[in-house]
């Protein structure tokens, strides 16, 4: 895990309400009281770790006064990943950040998210979380209101995960996978049940201030723009990037702290 004597990150257990233990990376301000509480979600396939911490969007935040709670989705990186499909509900990733709202007593917090991670924090405002802001990366409206699409994608990467060679429409999805050590029995289970049901009309449900932030070559989840006009207080924000590369960009760190400062 990458850190610093200034920013240390420490791990700490949240156990779902199923009995899944899930990974919470923190890092907290080097002096004082922390300003704000924010929590991050990363994306699919990916970890706290690589969205957050390794190009240092978390330190960013860190040192702009932020105390930062970093979970690792379930079925990734350092949380359990069940093989039992009944721990995986179709809300299953909303559940579990609910849990992690209720273990750490949250009432006055932002919320952000990366890829899936923006559906779980735009699904977890519909199913009544009110984070004071809220911050979507890496997303468009088609990836929100039709993620079945999405998630077939990329069961058919871990169903070919064995044959798919370079040049294939699957082989950067599978060597991600295969850098990340994904488990793909959990992942698969995952992806099959993660249908949150996004309706254009929930679109109308957050009331908090929202960021809609994308890289400039980022189409993977659809419009952005589109996004954010559709939801009622939001703004459009770009920064370099692919959506894999994106994350790799200062500027991603630098538009969180600008907007969650505001």
């Amino acid at each position: 895990m990458s850190q610093t004597a200034e920013f240390p990150v420490t791990t700490e257990t949240v156990t779902a309400r199923d009995g899944t233990s899930l990974a919470v990376h923190r890092m907290e301000p080097a002096t004082g009281e922390a300003q704000r509480t924010l929590i991050l979600l990363h994306g699919l396939f990916s970890s706290a770790e690589i969205n957050w911490i390794k190009y240092g969007h978390a330190r960013a935040l860190a040192e702009a006064g932020f105390s930062l709670i970093m979970p690792d989705l379930r079925a990734h990186a350092h949380s359990a990943a069940p093989h039992d499909p009944a721990c995986y509900p179709p809300t299953v990733l909303v559940d579990d950040l609910e849990d992690v709202v209720a273990h750490y007593a949250l009432t006055d917090y932002d919320l952000a998210g990366f890829s899936l991670g923006s559906r779980t924090s735009l699904g977890g405002v519909i199913a009544g979380l009110t984070p004071r802001r809220l911050a979507l990366v890496g997303m468009g409206l088609e990836g929100l209101l039709d993620f079945r699409r999405r998630a077939g994608f990329f069961i058919d990467a871990i169903d070919n995960f064995e044959t798919a060679k370079r040049g294939d429409r699957h082989f950067f999805a599978v060597s991600f996978m295969k850098t990340m050590k994904i488990d793909r029995v959990a992942a698969r289970l995952l992806l099959s049940a993660s249908g949150l049901g996004i309706t254009r009309e929930q679109l109308s449900i957050p009331q908090m201030p929202v960021l809609v932030l994308c890289g400039t070559e980022d189409d993977d989840n659809g419009s952005a723009e589109d996004l954010a006009a559709a939801l009622p207080h939001a703004e459009m924000a770009w920064i370099p990037g692919t959506h894999m590369s994106c994350v790799t960009e200062k500027a991603l760190g630098r538009e969180l702290v600008r907007f969650f400062t505001a």
